[in-house]
């Protein structure tokens, strides 16, 4: 198997909705972006797979190095094979890949965020600085348009939170802001209890409610900083900003049950959303 084919399998492993967006782009573009989502979900892996704290902080240690020495063209996984032959072209630094690990090694060491700034450094590490080097491999000419991809980022990971809070209550995680759930009067216990009726309450829809408008207002945000130069070039983010959007409204339409189940759009539905994003550039 080739260090593409390791890329190619590892982001088509994980069934992400981003990976639709990918079938649009140029070979050289897909290639980079894929073995760039393939690092990240290795990485991301690491602290989702590995029970052991010490284990994952220890294998995080070793991408650390394995970043370095990959940047000194000495990489030995294939994952990281597959993207130092673009990192120069797309502007790809080892500072970007740090910052994902640093990302994952905040899972490691804390399970609750105190209030929202806490929270949005994390998400600026997993997911705006991915999203900054998204919109490099896709074509970005105008420096604002990484504030774009640090905001539309912010907007997925916000959806991925309220998406899965169950998921990450049954792994002993609460994404969502403890300033947040004393405001609106919900306890962490409501939320880790796995039995029915699950949590569910006027307190939890009121809380979820405003998660969900503040990911809205973070969608909103991000497209309109985009530039109308970089618009053509960033169809993919859009794609996959359409996407998420469309989850997000279907989890509010359904009263955010996300305690028990996680909710996902069908595959025919994401490559329907991609390709009307394509067709309309929007």
């Amino acid at each position: 198997m080739t260090p593409n084919q390791y890329a190619e399998a590892k982001a088509a492993e994980s069934g992400s909705s981003f990976t639709y967006a990918f079938k649009f782009l140029e070979p050289a573009q897909r290639e980079a972006i894929t073995a760039f989502y393939a690092v990240c979900r290795e990485v991301d892996d690491v602290v989702d797979e590995v029970s052991d704290p010490g284990v994952a902080a220890t294998k995080l240690a070793w991408w650390r190095r394995e970043v370095g020495s990959a940047f000194a063209d000495q990489a030995s996984h294939p994952a990281l094979q597959a993207l130092m032959p673009h990192a120069e072209r797309f502007g790809i630094e080892a500072r970007h890949l740090l910052a994902v690990i640093e990302g994952c090694e905040m899972d490691l060491q804390q399970s609750r965020y105190l209030d929202y700034p806490g929270l949005q450094r994390y998400c600026h590490l997993v997911a705006g600085v991915v999203g900054e080097v998204a919109s490099g491999i896709f074509g970005r000419t105008q420096p604002q348009t990484v504030e774009y991809a640090h905001r539309l980022g912010l907007a997925l990971q916000l959806t991925n939170i309220i998406r899965d809070v169950g998921d990450d209550a049954r792994r002993g995680r609460i994404y969502l802001p403890v300033s947040e759930l004393q405001q609106f009067g919900v306890t962490a216990q409501e939320l880790l209890k796995r039995e029915a009726p699950w949590g569910y309450s006027d307190r939890f829809t009121a809380l979820m409610r405003f998660q969900a408008e503040r990911a809205q207002r973070a969608y909103d945000e991000a497209l309109a900083l985009l530039p109308e130069a970089d618009r053509r070039a960033q169809k993919p983010g859009l794609m996959m900003a359409n996407i998420y959007r469309r989850l997000l409204r279907e989890i509010e339409a359904g009263g955010f049950q996300v305690l028990h189940q996680r909710i996902s759009l069908t595959p025919l539905r994401k490559v329907w959303i991609a390709m009307l994003t394509q067709w309309r550039g929007r």
